[in-house]
């Protein structure tokens, strides 16, 4: 990498981002990238192998980035010790005769049994310091996503999938380390895919999330759209040779729609208004083969017309996403699942169903009333037909260390099947 001088700007793109640092006598700039969405750090200073973990674990604290200079390898170690010190920070020295401290005890839960919301936001809190801090080791990428150190490894794929194909006049960039991690464990997701039982067996079956797209990875919710019977009107669709149609809201990798596909022929329209997500849906319904049953249009909710069925998996958790990749996990207010359930009768046919995917772990967090969704239902003019139950199998739910564990290990994944009530259908 090159360092761009700042008497040579980039007059081409003056909106993109720019991390400047000094570098022998000279002032500096490249392209800052963070897919967290980051401002470029304020103070930066150069970094290799002779700098110790203590050093450089004091500076991230104080907000000083880190740009790497020395050895790749040695900058996963480097990161990996400031890893090994944020999860277990230092003991201060007492002077005098030293007391044991009194247990921290946690917030009491509701009432209800659910957890203090406390918990979650002080968890939250931890996460968002833990990642400001590791983010802080930066790595310098050419024009065409190589990365100028010794033993680095060839991220060029996992680059061109995240960032796009670089431009003939991209300038030299920067990101942190963590990030291009991140990026290199999608590509291997995305090479490898993710193997869906609904869907078959072997390779050919697999869904291959891209980076930034939410990845089947818990089964459960997949399952529960595989097993539950379809509404009426699809027997007798299929018997008398009409359209019956489905709308996927949300499509993300496309997993549900390609269910569906599998279970019945069907027209189907599967919307959502990320282009990552887009461009995942696309190439899974390809590799999958239903791409000719399914319309996939970027817009936000619900696409025109109405549908038999109207399948839903809204992000679980009503909190604010630090970042765009997690807006498939976070989902302040509640926005998607209220606009979902709003808008679901006026866009049913007659006798048609609405499934609504969602776990019950925010209530069990504390950060969603028990009465909430049942309120929302009722006021959004709907009435449950039935529902499906499913507890987690993944990792989480069965750490017992982790500090949402008591809430994890209860949550249960529910399928809603939601129909107009009679004072709704026109």
């Amino acid at each position: 990498m090159k360092p761009i001088p700042e008497s040579s700007a980039l007059p081409s793109i003056p909106a993109r981002p720019l991390l400047h640092w000094m570098e022998n006598g000279v002032a500096c700039s490249a392209l800052w990238r963070s897919e967290r969405g980051a401002a470029a750090p304020a103070k930066v200073v150069l970094a290799d192998d002779t700098m110790t973990a203590d050093a450089a674990y004091q500076l991230a604290c104080g907000g000083t980035a880190l740009l790497w200079r020395g050895d790749f390898q040695n900058a996963r170690q480097l990161l990996q010790a400031l890893q090994r010190r944020i999860d277990t920070p230092p003991r201060r020295k007492s002077r005098g005769t030293a007391q044991a401290k009194a247990p921290v005890q946690p917030p009491a839960g509701a009432a209800d049994g659910a957890m203090n919301p406390q918990v979650f936001h002080l968890h939250r809190q931890a996460q968002a310091q833990r990642a400001r801090i590791l983010a802080m080791v930066l790595l310098p990428f050419d024009a065409d996503y190589a990365i100028p150190l010794r033993r680095a490894p060839d991220a060029k794929l996992a680059c061109t999938q995240a960032w796009g194909i670089a431009a003939a006049d991209e300038p030299a960039s920067v990101a942190s380390l963590r990030d291009l991690l991140g990026m290199r464990s999608a590509s291997e997701w995305r090479k490898n895919g993710v193997e869906i039982r609904a869907l078959g067996e072997g390779p050919a079956n697999r869904i291959h999330p891209h980076y930034g797209v939410f990845s089947p990875v818990r089964g459960e919710y997949v399952d529960l759209v595989a097993e539950a019977p379809l509404p009426a009107q699809a027997a007798q669709a299929l018997a008398d040779g009409v359209p019956y149609v489905a709308f996927d809201i949300g499509t993300g990798s496309g997993v549900l729609s390609a269910v569906l596909a599998r279970r019945q022929t069907m027209q189907i329209v599967a919307t959502d208004q990320d282009a990552r997500a887009m461009a995942c849906a696309t190439e899974n319904f390809a590799r999958l083969g239903v791409a000719e049953g399914i319309d996939l249009q970027q817009t936000d909710m619900f696409p025109a017309g109405r549908a038999n069925l109207v399948v839903c998996n809204p992000p679980w958790l009503p909190a604010r996403p630090s970042a765009p990749v997690e807006f498939a996990v976070y989902d302040e207010n509640s926005r998607m699942l209220l606009a979902f359930l709003a808008g679901l009768s006026a866009h049913l046919a007659p006798g048609g169903e609405g499934w609504l995917i969602i776990s019950d772990l925010a209530e069990r967090l504390g950060l969603r009333s028990t009465h909430m969704l049942g309120g929302a239902i009722a006021a959004a003019g709907l009435v449950v037909l039935g529902r499906s139950d499913a507890h987690p199998q993944h990792a989480k739910a069965l750490d017992a260390t982790d500090a949402l564990h008591r809430a994890r290990s209860r949550e249960i994944t529910t399928l809603w099947r939601l129909g107009a009530a009679p004072a709704t259908l026109h």
